[in-house]
């Protein structure tokens, strides 16, 4: 039986560090497990990086056990080793129960959008955008701060949410001019809706939208407080302006001239907040750094997402502006994580949990097909291999086919013209158009593979020619295909550990400013919905 290991807290910054160590002691021996890149199954090898205990166990395995494999669900005759390793990762990964929202906001009202609001809104947007704006609401009202500044604020439904329907004064930053557009345009449509709905109360709140590249949370804090000070010496008719800033220099206001600017407008001091959901990359970390470097902002809550596109110390920048680590001490540990493992870090747990069978079979195959198709450009096409080659996401592409081409056969064969059968190993579909033949023997998946890699080739402005083998290659890569769905089970386990340490490592960061602030982490959406639900949460006291 595996022996319970201790659990972790992370209140203060000494036992956020505690945390964060064991997390990189646990990570250090399965490092090339996260460093693996699953193109590269197959011409790597990459099943032999697994115990050959474990392997030889899960391969056997139902695709369900696999599937619940990386929410640390272990079946009692598993070796004893892996259970204890399931065990222990568990054990290091922050809970994501959404109980902690309610114990750390007391009297939190999530108030339902209406369907004016919600217009244009999936199920997971919808739920995103009702509690994160409950969540900023409350901590704008708790923090003193009246203004909220939407960083990367995409269409804008965040910082509508927050202006008709909490009546925040909001500017919505955003590097997309398109956004920009949709986000006035549809501020627009709902601004007429409370107008008519609501006569008595002419002045309505409404988003003003700021086109920029935010690169340094220097440019964020300069352009949150230049906003500030704009919008209070406009009048605020009509819908929210756009404005664009250039990355100039030049362009940007000193944080000292804007703050006095704005005091002598108004005699006070600016006060906002930051808010972010899903903010990209380093964009998370340049709204903790503007928080601490500037004052005014008196609040911050952001979820962040593409840790894979994160900057990471000693891979791409030498001065401090990288977006991994950014706390002192984890600085001083040197754990080096790098792309493969940082795009992990978004797997989900909880959406392995709830797919269906036959979707992560599909799922395996697609993975299958790309690890094969890396033999081909290997051996046909070596000199792509160079430029680490981007074939896009065909595997949605590939299952919509799929399930394209299922529907069509079970109407075809309603069609007299039609049938399929069985003979001597071999498939056959006799059609109006003729009979095709192939050998299914040792052979399984090879049309769907073959399709695979004539549209691969195509993105990647390749001929395909009838002298590339695709055969000869699946036959030698299909017996090991059986080991795909275990080898990522496992790599996805360490997925939720390794967006732990990174959000750790930002929460430090602002434990580490000392007893002026004070920072928590805890999860705010439902995770089956939205995977990315852990916030980061600083005031100042």
């Amino acid at each position: 039986m595996a022996a319970h290991p201790r659990r972790y807290c992370c209140e203060t910054a000494a036992e956020t560090l505690e945390w964060m160590n064991a997390i990189a002691d646990f990570i250090r021996p399965y490092k090339p497990l996260l460093d693996a890149h699953v193109v590269n199954f197959f011409k790597d090898r990459l099943w032999e990086l697994v115990d050959d205990q474990w392997m030889d166990c899960l391969r056997k395995e139902s695709v369900d056990a696999l599937l619940k494999l990386p929410s640390g669900s272990a079946q009692e005759y598993w070796p004893e080793s892996l259970k204890q390793f399931l065990c222990n990762l568990r054990s290091l990964v922050l809970p994501r129960e959404r109980e902690l929202m309610h114990q750390m906001l007391p009297n939190l009202h999530v108030a339902s959008l209406g369907t004016v609001l919600a217009q244009g809104m999936n199920l997971k947007k919808k739920h995103e955008v009702e509690i994160l704006a409950a969540v900023v609401s409350w901590i704008a009202h708790d923090s003193g701060a009246e203004t909220i500044i939407d960083v990367g604020s995409g269409q804008g439904y965040l910082a509508q949410a927050l202006s008709f329907q909490y009546q925040h004064p909001v500017i919505a930053i955003d590097a997309s001019l398109h956004h920009a557009n949709v986000t006035n345009a549809r501020a627009e449509r709902i601004k007429k809706h409370y107008a008519a709905k609501n006569s008595a109360s002419p002045h309505l709140k409404v988003p003003r939208t700021i086109t920029c590249n935010i690169l340094s949370s220097e440019a964020l804090t300069d352009l949150s407080i230049t906003s500030l000070c704009e919008d209070n010496t406009e009048e605020s008719t009509g819908c929210g302006n756009r404005s664009e800033f250039g990355d100039s220099e030049s362009s940007k206001p000193s944080v000292a001239k804007a703050i006095n600017l704005y005091n002598k407008q108004q005699h006070s001091s600016a006060f906002f907040v930051l808010a972010g959901l899903h903010a990209c990359g380093d964009l998370s970390v340049n709204m903790l750094r503007s928080f601490v470097g500037c004052e005014q902002v008196r609040a911050l809550i952001g979820i962040g997402c593409c840790y894979n596109l994160l900057s990471e110390d000693c891979l791409e920048k030498t001065d401090n502006s990288c977006g991994f680590p950014i706390s002192n001490a984890a600085k001083l540990y040197s754990l080096v994580l790098g792309k493969n493992a940082r795009d992990l870090a978004c797997q989900s747990a909880e959406r392995w949990r709830i797919l269906t069978a036959d979707a992560a079979l599909q799922n395996f195959d697609v993975h299958a097909f790309r690890a094969a198709f890396q033999l081909v450009l290997d051996k046909y096409f070596p000199e792509i291999l160079v430029s680490s080659p981007s074939i896009g996401r065909q595997g949605k592409a590939l299952r919509r086919q799929q399930c394209r081409r299922l529907r069509e056969s079970e109407l075809c064969c309603k069609d007299d013209r039609c049938s399929f059968f069985q003979v001597s190993g071999k498939l056959s579909c006799s059609y109006a158009k003729g009979c095709q033949e192939f050998d299914v023997q040792g052979s399984n998946n090879y049309l769907p593979f073959k399709e695979f890699c004539k549209s691969g080739l195509t993105r990647l402005g390749c001929m395909f020619s009838e002298d590339i083998d695709l055969l000869e290659i699946w036959k030698e890569a299909q017996p090991s295909s059986e080991f795909i769905g275990p080898f990522w089970a496992l790599r996805a386990a360490l997925g939720p550990l390794v967006e732990s340490y990174i959000l750790l490592d930002r929460l430090l960061f602002l434990q580490e400013q000392g007893n002026s602030v004070e920072a928590f982490l805890f999860p705010i959406f439902d995770p089956t919905l939205s995977p990315r639900n852990i916030a980061v949460i600083a005031r100042r006291k």
